[in-house]
């Protein structure tokens, strides 16, 4: 357990970051698991109006370093590649 004041507030400081990452990594997982049913169920209206908005939140978890970059363009590369691929 950590006796120093500045310690103790580093301790408080990881809660909090890790609580958001964790939100943050569980909103991403959730709009790339959406986006994959729509391309596995072939509707390509639905798949389109969810890539968009799931690329954006896929460059915003690379600048919060939720993802790597790397990681980030391989994400989206794959999904846009399977839902153009729906055409």
């Amino acid at each position: 357990m950590a006796n120093h004041k500045s310690a103790k507030k580093r301790i408080r400081q990881n809660v909090k970051r890790r609580a958001n990452n964790r939100s943050n990594r569980s909103r991403l997982r959730t709009e790339i698991s959406k986006l994959r049913e729509a391309i596995e169920s072939n509707d390509k209206q639905r798949s389109v109006e969810q890539l968009e908005p799931t690329i954006s939140l896929i460059d915003k978890m690379v600048n919060k370093r939720i993802l790597h970059r790397n990681t980030a363009a391989r994400y989206k590369s794959r999904l846009t590649r399977h839902v153009n691929a729906l055409a």
